[in-house]
């Protein structure tokens, strides 16, 4: 029997479907973010998603032709980093920066690693923590989408004249410094859900990550586990903390449509080769990231956390599953 299991990396995928399948189904999940995204920044934000996965793809073909490996790209891997590496950017990002974050995530997060299954972070948020790191304004400075300002299609990183808004989860520190009324940021939270404030361009709108996560979980594509344990501890947090001190606090409910939150518990915490494989394992890392996003959020100064919760809990992630034991085949055995 034991001739019969073949051991293999990361992606573990418990069908017949293949790599190539799967990552083709989180594309389609992010299809209602990217055309969000068209819709809410225009040309501006399709050129920044273009450029992403151009460049993660090229960097990948490049790698594996320097190690003199059969090209990977089909697999559709490349594809979906450059996509989310996307999401994770401000409207207005330099594509000269957008082709550092894509080189970053494939050849120092990825393929210096061995290559998909053998990475420990995800590769998009390792490139996000270092452009953040490297370019901490541009990272940091958001246009308002066009359903607020008419004249957004016209943006680009020179356009100094273009109209700015601090994100709710920027606002959401202002309020707990007292500095801002919180019923005033509140007010956002509807939109928030239909794409009618700054951001990533996957931060705009709650609604396309909603209906791309629901598309994933339908087909199968991930578990709920994950997705459930990351905004139910989130929620928890956010709940109680806007119990005890309600003016000092933004509604919970903005947590959980702002930010990157949505993205991050459907298709970031989500990844298959970071991400612990038993559902214990699952309901663990799901909660760590959760709690983490909402510590950064709540106690941190930085209003959003949820590159580096996820960074924390891949690193925690193998020990998770050392942890979470699963039964050999033939069950566990008995010492005498």
């Amino acid at each position: 029997m034991l001739s019969k299991i073949t051991v293999s990396p990361a992606p573990h995928v418990s069908s017949k479907l293949s790599t190539r399948v799967v990552m083709g189904d989180v594309l389609i999940g992010l299809l209602p973010a990217v055309i969000a995204a068209g819709v809410f920044f225009r040309v501006r934000a399709l050129a920044v998603i273009g450029v992403c996965v151009v460049s993660c793809v090229v960097s990948e073909w490049v790698c594996n032709r320097i190690r003199r490996r059969p090209t990977s790209i089909g697999d559709l891997s490349a594809v979906v980093t450059g996509v989310i590496l996307a999401m994770s950017l401000p409207p207005a990002i330099p594509f000269s920066i957008a082709v550092i974050g894509s080189v970053f995530a494939i050849v120092i997060a990825k393929m210096a690693f061995g290559g998909l299954g053998s990475n420990i972070f995800n590769p998009a948020m390792a490139a996000r923590a270092f452009l953040a790191a490297s370019f901490g304004t541009l990272m940091t400075t958001w246009t308002v989408p066009s359903t607020v300002d008419a004249l957004m299609p016209t943006i680009s990183a020179a356009n100094t004249s273009a109209t700015t808004q601090a994100t709710p989860l920027a606002w959401s520190k202002a309020v707990q410094k007292g500095q801002v009324e919180a019923h005033y940021i509140n007010e956002q939270t509807s939109g928030a859900f239909w794409g009618k404030v700054g951001g990533c361009l996957g931060e705009t709108s709650g609604l396309a990550f909603l209906i791309g996560g629901a598309y994933l979980l339908i087909r199968r594509t991930i578990t709920w586990h994950i997705p459930a344990a990351v905004l139910l501890s989130a929620g928890v947090i956010a709940l109680t903390a806007w119990l005890i001190k309600p003016e000092g606090f933004i509604n919970p409910l903005l947590h959980l449509l702002g930010g990157g939150m949505l993205i991050c518990a459907f298709f970031i915490a989500t990844d298959p080769v970071t991400a612990p494989l038993t559902t214990k394992g699952m309901w663990i890392f799901g909660i760590g990231v959760g709690s983490l996003i909402m510590l950064i959020r709540i106690v941190g100064e930085y209003p959003e956390g949820v590159m580096y919760a996820v960074l924390i809990m891949n690193s925690l992630s193998p020990l998770i599953d050392r942890f979470c034991k699963l039964t050999p085949a033939g069950g566990t055995p008995h010492v005498k």
